[in-house]
């Protein structure tokens, strides 16, 4: 498998991860009282948490997704592509680039991680799952498979915080 294909997820998401990186933050605690009104019914424990987030604790949360995503980009290329920890890691990159899309939307305007999901995450997606899908080792996607992804990826955000916040005695 050509290694853009397995590698390129970690450099795809690297280059996603530095607009959200440089923006994410700053852009929630200046966002926050709006999003709090606009969306009364979240839970205040989500508020809580998004509160409490600060670069240091964010910079932490990236490196450690990193490490997920670098370990799937190599069980990929290992595999020919084939790795299931691979795939799941792809699809779940691309579901997370929607998710910023419809974050965006909700919000009418930019969210941190909008402008890199289109014009990255997405496309690189797709380019990547079409060129497994020609190989002839892309395994069929079954909406069971699309809801496992983006619980996988839920699921790496929620454990790389609170790494993060472990190593930064928050």
């Amino acid at each position: 498998m050509n290694s853009a294909v397995t590698y390129g997820l970690f450099a795809a998401w690297a280059l996603h991860d530095a607009e959200e990186l440089a923006l994410g933050p700053r852009w929630l605690r200046e966002h926050l009282p709006e999003l709090r009104e606009r969306f009364p019914d979240v839970p205040e424990a989500v508020w809580t948490v998004m509160e409490g987030v600060d670069e240091r604790e964010f910079a932490v949360a990236v490196a450690a997704m990193g490490a997920v995503v670098a370990s799937a980009a190599v069980a990929g290329q290992r595999s020919g592509g084939r790795s299931g920890f691979y795939q799941a890691a792809l699809t779940g990159f691309g579901l997370h680039g929607l998710v910023h899309l419809a974050q965006a939307a909700a919000v009418r305007g930019y969210t941190p991680g909008s402008v890199t999901s289109p014009l990255i995450v997405v496309p690189f997606t797709l380019w990547a799952r079409g060129r497994l899908r020609r190989a002839g080792v892309l395994r069929p996607t079954r909406a069971r498979d699309l809801v496992t992804g983006l619980a996988v990826a839920a699921g790496a955000t929620v454990a790389t915080h609170a790494i993060a916040r472990k190593v930064t005695g928050r």
